[in-house]
Order: structure tokens, then C-alpha cells, then sequence
């Protein structure tokens, strides 16, 4: 998975979010997007993801040099946000089992090898309703990092995360990412240490 962004610009109304915008997100690195609040990080994300069209210029991905079509990238996409619901009514067992019949978890990962990697087995048979904040984090974060995608998007990802939340964040993402590309967006060195590249939007206005 490569993505190509080009002379890219977002607008919302008359108001430009950034602008002028050249850079390539390459497969097996992974980069942070950082910046002021407002200048526009998770709407790149949203980009990247193929959800959020760009204004101006061009926005490509591609996969061993051939074009990915907009509709079809959210096949090789994982998305972890603050503004994403999960399903609260299911138990944490029957929203991976919904999640895993349309995408499948990375290696051949079970749905209990899941809930085990996320340190959840305890509450396996809970509904996610009754979850605190920070074991609904452990939830998004085990459905994006595990699933089997080429792409992994991280909005804030250790938002309600205590200090063991967190070492588990950074585990998966040792364990799991070290092939993927992983894009964050933060503003804090916890959440993106791990990125070799940081992009600093806010140089885009």
C-alpha cells in the first residue's frame, strides 16, 4: 500500500483546512500527524481512509503499483477514532464475530485469540455497554490493529488509556504493525513514539 498525496487541499466552506499538501505514505513505515488543534490532523486521516475527498490536487493509493478505486479502499483500512461507535449492544464475543465475517483478524486470529490479545477474556461475555472507557479503547484498538489490513489508521489512540492500557497499545503495534503502514494523529509523543516520520500540518495552512 502506497498513498500519494499531491498538491492536495481541504476545504470546509470558504475556509482552507491545508493546502499544498506533497507527500507519500509508504507501506511497512509508519508516520505521525501532528499539529494545533483544528489544523486539520484527523481530517487528513479521514482522507487517507478514502471517507474525506480532497478539494484540490490528488490523493492516490495504490497496491504493488496499481490504483486502488476510492469504493475500494476501505478494504484494506483499519480505523481506530474517538468518533467511531461501537456496537454496545453485543457482547464483546458477538461484535468481533459481526466484525470478523466481513473482515478477517490478521494471521488466521480467532475471535477468543482477539479477546485474549486485548486482555479482555474476563469480560468476554459482557456486554460492551457495561465496559468503562478505557476497555472500550481496548476494544477499537484490538478490531483495528488486528484486523487484516495492509493500512492502519490511529485517531488519538490512547484516548481513556491508563499506563497498562497503553504498554498494551504500543505491544500490538510492535507486534503486529511492524510490516503495515500505520499513520497517527497526536499530539502526544506516547500515542506516536514509535513513528519514524512525523508530518507537521499546521506548515500547511
Amino acid at each position: 500500500m502506497t498513498i500519494q498525496l499531491h498538491n492536495a487541499g481541504k476545504r470546509y466552506n470558504r475556509d482552507w483546512i491545508f493546502r499544498g499538501l506533497n507527500y507519500t505514505f509508504q507501506l511497512g513505515k509508519h508516520y505521525a500527524i501532528t499539529g494545533s488543534n483544528g489544523s486539520g490532523k484527523s481530517t487528513l486521516l479521514q482522507i487517507l481512509s478514502g471517507a474525506v475527498s480532497i478539494n484540490e490536487g490528488s490523493c492516490n493509493h495504490s497496491i504493488n503499483n496499481v490504483s486502488l478505486p476510492v469504493e475500494k479502499i476501505f478494504n484494506y483500512t483499519s480505523l481506530c477514532a474517538p468518533y467511531l461507535e461501537l456496537v454496545e449492544e453485543f457482547t464483546l464475543t458477538e461484535f468481533l464475530t459481526f466484525h470478523q465475517s466481513f473482515k478477517p483478524f490478521v494471521n488466521g486470529m480467532s475471535v477468543g485469540a482477539v479477546i485474549e490479545a486485548a486482555h479482555l477474556t474476563h469480560a468476554r461475555h459482557k456486554k460492551i455497554n457495561e465496559y468503562s472507557s478505557g476497555m472500550k479503547q481496548r476494544v477499537k484498538l484490538s478490531q483495528c490493529i488486528l484486523s487484516d489490513t495492509p493500512l492502519v489508521l490511529l485517531d488519538e489512540p490512547c484516548t481513556n488509556l491508563d499506563t497498562a492500557g497503553i504498554e498494551l497499545y504500543n505491544h500490538l503495534i510492535k507486534i503486529y504493525c511492524s510490516e503495515r503502514l500505520v499513520v497517527v494523529s497526536s499530539n502526544d509523543i506516547a500515542e506516536y513514539g514509535f513513528c519514524e516520520e512525523v508530518l507537521n500540518i499546521t506548515f500547511y495552512k
